[in-house]
């Protein structure tokens, strides 16, 4: 298939490399943008085109929306497909796209601007028919007074939570009234330091909850379908590292509920593209929530790729270009089959409390065989600097049942050789190898008590 269309990937790493994949399958021209210190980077190597971006920070490289669209415009670029991270879910850089004649690919300015505003998206879920937790509209830490009164009404504990942006920024737990405003004052300032925009609100937190995923695709017409969920309980720092799908042990009742809320929502505002919908599910009461909606390809695609036999990046693009991937998707919800799970493997080191770890990847052998897929960013010789996040790459397994996948993909991670820069290799190795992983006895907060068995291990091996 030969296209005359050229996509912008206006993005760098694994997720660079993964839209050029689909969009080579596709017949797209690729024009690929770097900064200098991702200069050798292998998405540079594998786009048609690749323009520099002079500076090393992502405020001057890859979040200069003047410096893309002269790029777009000297390229011939018809498309920008924006991956996640950076400007996935900025709806001025779609609305400007729009402006210039290109094609963003991903839902309208409107929906993102609506859904990226997390308070905004709470009503709107609500609306939609989905149960929400107890919460505040957005808030300030310059009242204190109402600040504490809203605490109150929700209930301690609670979380303070930024109203834009995601991956866990601007995110507070407060076990009591006491610690709420300067909780807040904190999460206030690292939402304005990394999205531009200070506010947050206040929502009653769940102990034991896991967060549970729904992977929608909507055709822009207010119908969508939905393609499986994944279970992304296993995080630290309120961002995710092991991703599964289908969510396992997860009641037939609670899952209809979530697609049903999840498809409700995207119908509702006639979403395009790729999108997420994201639950907190509360295994005791059986209860499940709205959190939020991700407008962008997930970090954890893959996994729901593998059970699916589905091209999610190209089902982007497709419609992007006016044809519709419906049949395919279609298809692909039809003939669910076996488990996937994904480990994302930091430059990080988990005795440090996950500290970005960055450096030189001296030598750098990946795994091979069946059931086994790589989609990583780096190759031997890069190094893994401090300007981004120090995601390296993920690793997936694919199997009949989850015990077989589970055993699939700590195989790979024994036989991966990663030297030069600390990584949380042998961590995800221990984690997937304890009693509550294998069990289903998982919550977003397990981490935290695991990385102390974790640390227990280390020093009795040392």
């Amino acid at each position: 298939m030969v296209s005359e269309s050229t996509v912008l990937v206006a993005n760098r790493g694994e997720i660079a490399c993964r839209i050029i994949r689909s969009a080579r399958k596709l017949g797209i021209r690729t024009v690929a943008v770097y900064s200098e210190c991702d200069a050798e980077s292998p998405h540079v190597n594998q786009a048609d085109v690749a323009v520099a971006l002079l500076g090393q920070r992502a405020a001057e490289t890859y979040l200069d929306q003047n410096r893309l669209f002269a790029i777009a415009r000297e390229h011939g670029v018809t498309m920008v497909h924006p991956g996640y991270g950076f400007l996935a879910e900025n709806a001025d850089f779609a609305r400007r796209c729009a402006e210039l004649g290109l094609i963003f690919v991903g839902p309208s300015p409107e929906t993102i601007a609506s859904m990226g505003d997390k308070a905004m998206a709470r009503v709107l879920a609500a609306n939609a028919g989905a149960k929400v937790l107890a919460g505040s509209e957005r808030a300030s830490h310059t009242n204190p007074e109402r600040l504490i009164e809203l605490g109150r009404r929700i209930g301690f504990p609670l979380l303070v939570k930024a109203a834009a942006g995601g991956g866990g920024i601007g995110m507070r737990l407060v076990a009591n009234e006491a610690e709420l405003v300067a909780a807040a004052t904190a999460a206030s300032k690292l939402a304005e330091k990394y999205f531009g925009d200070d506010g947050f609100y206040l929502e009653r937190y769940v102990n034991d909850a896991r967060h549970v995923e729904v992977q929608i695709f909507g055709f822009g017409d207010g119908t969508a379908i939905d393609l499986f969920d994944r279970d992304c309980s296993l995080q630290r720092r309120h961002q995710k590292i092991v991703e599964e799908a289908p969510a396992p042990d997860l009641p037939n009742e609670v899952r209809n509920e979530m697609v049903g809320a999840a498809l409700s929502i995207a119908r509702s505002i006639a979403y395009a593209g790729a999108g997420t919908v994201e639950f907190l599910y509360d295994p005791h009461s059986r209860a499940c929530f709205f959190l939020e909606m991700n407008t962008r390809i997930q970090v954890e695609h893959p996994v729901t790729e593998m059970i699916t036999g589905t091209d999610l990046v190209s089902a982007q693009l497709s419609l992007a270009m006016g044809n519709s991937p419906r049949a395919e998707l279609e298809a692909g919800r039809n003939r669910l089959e076996g488990h996937a799970i994904e480990a994302r493997i930091y430059a990080e080191d988990p005795t440090r409390k996950f500290q970005p770890s960055p450096g030189l990847i001296e030598r750098l052998v990946l795994p091979e065989g069946p059931g086994i897929r790589i989609d990583s960013g780096y190759v031997a010789g890069n190094r893994v600097t401090p300007f981004y996040d120090p995601m390296v790459m993920k690793i997936a397994a694919f199997g009949v049942t989850r015990v077989d996948a589970i055993e699939r993909l700590i195989d790979a991670l024994d036989r991966i050789e990663l030297t030069g820069l600390k990584t949380n290799i042998d961590f995800l190795r221990f984690l997937l190898r304890q009693p509550e992983i294998a069990a289903i006895k998982i919550h977003t907060q397990i981490i935290d008590s695991l990385v102390e068995r974790y640390l227990v291990q280390q020093s009795v091996e040392v």
